[in-house]
């Protein structure tokens, strides 16, 4: 769960561009490759990266209102949508409107009429070229055991998504989740052994939840985390149940443990607040964590 990363067939491209024949044209030449969605203002366009991020964006540079480089400076300063490439289409072929476009931050530069044949080209390189970038982000946020996030990534997402949340009004569920008895696990089955209990509760864990936006990270150790967005109290608690179930299915023997099984415990924290912060967040979930860890383990305590 989490973000998905870009894939170059049936990529998801947005133009912008304030002209219908433009976005006609344009959208013409493409759609036999491609996803392609259109908004006709900068305005829209930022919108629309927030909401649902493409994987390229061809922008026109003059436009009303908030125009293709106000639009495309947006886009960098925001950390959602800073790595959205934005290739921009204009009328001006100048020098000086191409260094406004390339200090603007946007990754190509073509000049109306545009050759579509060159346009494709320049589409498919530069999504080629995302798709290595976002591997390559991808290695660097996942957890290398487990294959689930790692706490690095955890840190960012539940960030931007704290920023979300805000925006919307909407609650913000964080799920701490610890193995029972893990140190024990590994002392009596050995290590090897505990990093396959490892890989196999991060999988229940990831098919506990069912939406996109919904994140699962090794947290550290033994210890993972669940961020789920636009979910109150009873969404949380309804996800710790259903991540309950999907560990007792895993039927792991530990004789370490009380329970004879492979449990763990769960702290849940809801974020509803608007000004709370990001680490509130964290130490109200590990506090119920601890809590049900010292009253019996295998439980889950909400706020």
């Amino acid at each position: 769960m989490g973000e998905n990363f870009t894939t170059v067939n049936r990529a998801n491209i947005l133009i912008v561009d304030d002209e219908p024949i433009n976005i006609h044209i344009l959208s013409n030449s493409l759609t036999e490759i491609y996803n392609v969605f259109a908004v006709t203002s900068g305005t829209e366009a930022i919108d629309f990266c927030l909401r649902t991020p493409p994987e390229l964006v061809l922008m026109d540079m003059d436009m009303p209102g908030v125009d293709g480089l106000a639009a495309c400076l947006a886009l960098k300063e925001c950390s959602e949508t800073k790595d959205i490439p934005v290739m921009f289409i204009t009328g001006h072929g100048d020098s000086g409107a191409e260094d406004r476009c390339w200090n603007a931050g946007g990754v190509d530069f073509l000049t109306k009429p545009v050759n579509v044949n060159t346009l494709k080209h320049r589409i498919k390189s530069h999504l080629a070229l995302k798709l290595v970038t976002d591997e390559l982000r991808r290695m660097a946020y996942q957890d290398g055991l487990t294959q689930v996030s790692n706490r690095r990534y955890f840190d960012e997402y539940l960030a931007r998504q704290k920023k979300l949340n805000q925006r919307s009004g909407h609650s913000l569920a964080l799920l701490m989740f610890d193995i029972d008895f893990f140190k024990s696990f590994n002392d009596h089955y050995g290590h090897l052994a505990g990093d396959d209990c490892l890989k196999l509760v991060a999988k229940a864990l990831t098919d506990s939840v069912v939406r996109p936006a919904d994140f699962v990270a090794r947290f550290g150790g033994e210890e993972f985390t669940i961020v789920l967005p636009d979910t109150d109290l009873s969404g949380a608690i309804s996800v710790a149940e259903k991540i309950q179930t999907e560990i007792a299915m895993l039927e792991v023997n530990h004789i370490g443990s009380p329970f004879g099984m492979v449990t763990g415990s769960i702290g849940i924290a809801v974020s509803d607040n608007t000004s709370a912060e990001q680490g509130d967040l964290v130490d109200s979930a590990d506090k119920r964590l601890y809590l049900a860890k010292t009253t019996g383990r295998n439980k889950f305590i909400a706020q």
